[in-house]
């Protein structure tokens, strides 16, 4: 018994002092989505913060947006290497990497779910061209940001929730969430109603409501809950884009815990935009999410 509590103490010391025993605070990033030179050092990192960069996208397709049947590709900004990701999870152990999966374009081919013929193979390339990405840039999860739908979609729900369940199973993601938008929540309730066990956060782009005071967000905010999982739900900020703007968004943060919402953590796009104000939002953002009254 004596050893096991000393073994409790001191992987509670080894814990504690890396900066991963964060209160369950996380800071979601998109990174590199606009193809400009981005890079992770500038960003600050509270060690208090789980902090996930989302790197985008991964892309179904071939560089003239064909599709290619699960096998995707990274189209990051290629300043984000391999081993930049390595070099920034090394100094901040409290730091994850994730992939989006797809995003709204391709340069100027507008990217669709599409029903694959074959399920199966699909789920099955998926995986593998995942995994083959996931152990080169040495990441921790993924995030799905399919933004345009067939009439009858009829197959986005399974082959998702499949994929993320195998990856999650054969061990080669630890972190899975989903990023849907006014007009794609009812794909992803299907998917989160399905799956929402191996679904950790919903990055709901709140930005796309295109509420620009305070209780208009609370507003948002309380449908989105009702739709999904309230404690997975992150409040979500556009930088120098649609929806609440400026030191208003932190207003609506505080709003939300008045009204006796969990604000577990803060979801930003982008990393892009936000070198242009010193990265003001991630600084206040992360100094919310330490000085919240929500548990």
């Amino acid at each position: 018994m004596l050893k096991f509590q000393l073994f409790l103490f001191l992987l509670f010391g080894i814990l504690f002092f890396s900066g991963q025993f964060c209160d369950g605070k996380v800071m979601m990033e998109y990174i590199g989505a606009t193809g400009v030179p981005v890079r992770f050092d500038p960003v600050p990192i509270e060690d208090g913060i789980d902090f996930h960069f989302i790197l985008s996208f991964a892309v179904d397709a071939n560089p003239s947006g064909n599709a290619q049947n699960g096998k995707f590709s990274p189209y990051w900004a290629d300043t984000l290497t391999p081993e930049s990701v390595a070099a920034i999870k090394k100094q901040h152990p409290n730091v994850k990497v994730m992939a989006s999966l797809s995003g709204w374009s391709l340069g100027d081919k507008v990217l669709r779910w599409y029903n694959p013929v074959d399920i199966q193979l699909w789920i099955s390339n998926a995986f593998s061209s995942l995994k083959s990405i996931a152990e080169e840039y040495h990441l921790d999860g993924v995030d799905i940001d399919y933004e345009n739908f067939p009439k009858r979609n009829s197959t986005f729900a399974y082959c998702i929730g499949e994929l993320i369940t195998f990856l999650k199973n054969q061990s080669v993601i630890s972190i899975a969430t989903i990023a849907p938008f006014h007009t794609t929540t009812t794909p992803y309730i299907e998917l989160f109603e399905n799956y929402g066990d191996v679904i950790d956060f919903v990055n709901y782009q709140f930005y796309t409501d295109k509420v620009r005071k305070p209780k208009g967000y609370l507003e948002a905010f309380e449908l989105r809950a009702e739709q999904f999982d309230k404690d997975k739900l992150l409040p979500s900020y556009e930088v120098n884009g649609r929806g609440i703007q400026g030191d208003a968004f932190f207003d609506a943060l505080s709003l939300l815990e008045e009204n006796e919402f969990t604000v577990n953590g803060v979801m930003i796009f982008s990393a892009d935009a936000s070198s242009s104000n010193d990265y003001y939002y991630e600084r206040k953002s992360q100094d919310f999410l330490l000085n919240s009254t929500s548990v």
